[in-house]
């Protein structure tokens, strides 16, 4: 693992629009996965949190972006619009010319699970709305680990004391235009095959969650499932573990 280059870009100008490279030795075009850290939107978690499975992840040949992004603490759509640069900037940042463009996925731990969810649906969004891209490239697997993917479900059951509300500003009641665009429930069907890994006793995110949006999905007629893994909300951020160890399992199908 000593192996492993970091290299810190900027996708913006504000500080905290940069993401991490971490590259394997192999400077051939790799399979390239984008992370996002989660942590409810709140300001006091960075990316971080996913540097140990970034790691482990480049130390068996994948490219990793593992970005940070502006918190709730701004005004809507401020962490989407973060999310959204930051994510187009893997096909032309400094090290877009060993990306894969056959096999890219994205990779989010809980808040960070809605905002990959949210990136694969980016295709359905309106012109107007925060996120679109003429030009979108689109991942070629979500995997949303014990993710808040059902929004307004979230807001309603008050889940992270407020943490919804805080990131869009207001309840649904008060925005229905911004949850339709940023509730991935609401953006279904997406055409990109999603993975949900959740732990079904997950003290945090309720795996409720999940089955709502698997659900949902299955309706439309999306490919997108549900895998139960052992452990607790953090085990996903822990590259022992199972969950992770399922998450290289389906990286490895891309």
């Amino acid at each position: 693992m000593s192996s492993i280059r970091r290299v810190v870009e900027s996708y913006g100008e504000l500080p905290l629009q940069v993401g991490e490279w971490f590259l394997p030795t192999d400077d051939a075009p790799a399979p390239t996965v984008v992370l996002v850290h989660g942590g409810f939107w709140r300001e006091n978690f960075d990316r971080h949190l996913e540097d140990d499975v970034a790691i482990d992840l480049a130390s068996r040949g994948y490219l990793c972006w593992n970005i940070d992004y502006r918190s709730a603490a701004l005004p809507w759509p401020a962490t989407l619009s973060d999310v959204a640069a930051g994510y187009d900037h893997v096909f032309n940042g400094a090290y877009a010319g060993r990306v894969d463009h056959t096999r890219v996925g994205v990779v989010g731990h809980s808040a960070g699970g809605h905002l990959v969810a949210w990136l694969a649906s980016r295709h359905k969004l309106p012109r107007e709305a925060p996120g679109y891209n003429c030009d979108l490239r689109l991942p070629t697997v979500c995997i949303p680990q014990a993710a808040v993917v059902a929004l307004t479900d979230a807001a309603h059951a008050d889940l992270g004391r407020g943490a919804v509300s805080a990131l869009m500003n207001g309840m649904p009641e008060q925005h229905p235009q911004r949850y339709a665009v940023t509730d991935p429930v609401a953006l279904l069907p997406t055409g990109v095959r999603t993975v949900l890994l959740h732990d079904r006793d997950d003290a945090i995110v309720p795996i409720s969650q999940s089955e709502t949006y698997v659900s949902s999905a299955a309706q439309r007629g999306d490919d997108s499932t549900l895998e139960v893994v052992p452990g607790t909300h953090f085990s996903h951020i822990k590259p022992k573990s199972k969950a992770v160890q399922r998450l290289r399992d389906v990286l490895a199908t891309m």
